[in-house]
């Protein structure tokens, strides 16, 4: 009779365990999960902690991750300063002449404000295709238009739907006498630095966009 009695009480407590682990593992697995700023556990580190420097991160305590660290010079798995480096950083100021890699190979403006002369002479690296004259008037509708109108008309001719110009008088036609030959060297110089009572809005509109807005002004002179 006792025999049977722990025979069932054993049963018992297997059924029990057989609901509970399970429990548990859910439990375990689900506090192992990344949430908000906490990563969650990393199961293999060494794949996501790169052993060259990386430029972009600056971890000066050499005993992070030391309990995970397999590296031979016995640092934390975490630690990445470059000791040879002014105050141990990674990231280094680029050499004298260094430009910016872009998509279409465009190096940077480097004429002033002084420069309007020279900055005329410079021809638009962007070809003349459907493409670019229609973003440059997307553009231009952001950037533009309130002031000189959504046809290039400026703010004095009759039925001109520039808003701000029509309060800030005097902004001229594209297409007038004084301004339909101006080169899109100009045109992209005044962008870049303001003339007159423009602010200049090299801050506002990237190199390349403000050459798209250029390539459509020039259709807008041609009107």
């Amino acid at each position: 009779m006792k025999r049977k009695l722990k025979n069932k009480l054993k049963i018992v407590m297997i059924h029990k365990l057989k609901a509970f682990v399970p429990l548990v593992l859910v439990v375990v697995i689900s506090a192992c999960t990344a949430k908000g700023d906490n990563p969650g556990v990393e199961y293999a580190p060494q794949m996501y902690h790169s052993v060259p420097y990386e430029p972009l991160t600056q971890i000066v305590d050499e005993d992070r991750g030391e309990w995970l660290s397999n590296r031979e010079d016995e640092k934390g798995e975490f630690y990445n300063s470059n000791p040879n480096n002014p105050y141990a950083q990674n990231v280094r100021i680029p050499v004298a002449g260094t430009v910016r890699r872009t998509a279409n190979g465009m190096l940077p403006y480097r004429l002033e404000k002084v420069d309007l002369v020279e900055a005329a002479k410079v021809e638009n690296p962007l070809p003349d295709t459907p493409e670019i004259v229609t973003e440059g008037k997307r553009l231009y509708s952001l950037y533009c238009d309130h002031c000189h109108g959504s046809k290039g008309q400026g703010s004095d001719a009759e039925g001109t739907d520039a808003k701000v110009g029509t309060v800030f008088l005097g902004v001229p036609a594209y297409n007038s006498a004084a301004k339909k030959d101006l080169s899109q060297g100009h045109v992209f110089y005044v962008i870049t630095h303001g003339y007159g009572r423009m602010m200049p809005h090299a801050s506002q509109i990237s190199q390349e966009k403000r050459w798209k807005i250029a390539r459509y002004v020039k259709e807008l002179q041609q009107q």
